[in-house]
């Protein structure tokens, strides 16, 4: 079972040791973690000619390859999860294949708009929430857009979610390991 690792943690100072951290965590369970930027033979990067665009078609090559995949959804730079993150996971979501995530923030997606918006959220008279803009807030007490969580859902997974400190946001690994052990176990 090869498992593709999504998640920002691409953009951390020592990602080549929280994704060895992974594929260890993965070999323990039996299966082979895929972090995004492991090598890859991939004809159109190789040829693409920019960068970004060679990364992209590296990642997706991995995620044709790949059994399932395993999302990161901690919030990244704002209430939500990042962006790459999620289309990644909607990009294995469409291939019909296992997905699952997780994130080492507990709170509602709810909440953490508010805190974000630092204030800004103001409640309307029907009881639903708007941002400074009038624009709606999600409130479906879900930890995330209700796109992502129902990705997972519809998949037969869940996202595992915990409070962590916020020191060990990025390198705590207890619910990568729950959503891991739970994404087996479905299969």
């Amino acid at each position: 079972m090869h498992i593709y690792l999504a998640g920002p943690e691409v953009f951390l100072p020592d990602a080549s040791a929280l994704a060895d951290a992974k594929r260890s965590i993965c070999a323990r369970h039996g299966a082979t973690g895929i972090f995004p930027t492991d090598p890859v033979t991939c004809p159109e990067a190789d040829a693409a000619g920019e960068e970004w665009l060679a990364i992209y078609l590296r990642n997706e090559a991995h995620i044709r390859r790949a059994d399932a995949l395993i999302a990161n959804l901690t919030p990244f730079r704002g209430p939500s999860a990042d962006a790459g993150t999620v289309y990644e996971l909607g990009f294995m979501r469409a291939l019909g294949r296992p997905v699952a995530g997780y994130s080492n923030d507990a709170l509602p997606f709810l909440e953490r708009t508010q805190g974000f918006l630092g204030g800004g959220a103001r409640q309307r008279a029907d009881g639903d929430w708007e941002d400074p803009e009038g624009l709606h807030i999600e409130s479906f007490g879900l930890h995330d857009n209700l796109m992502i969580d129902g990705g997972l859902r519809a998949a037969g997974n869940r996202l595992v979610a915990r409070a962590v400190p916020e020191a060990e946001r990025w390198r705590n690994l207890s619910a990568f390991e729950e959503a891991l052990v739970a994404l087996l176990k479905s299969l």
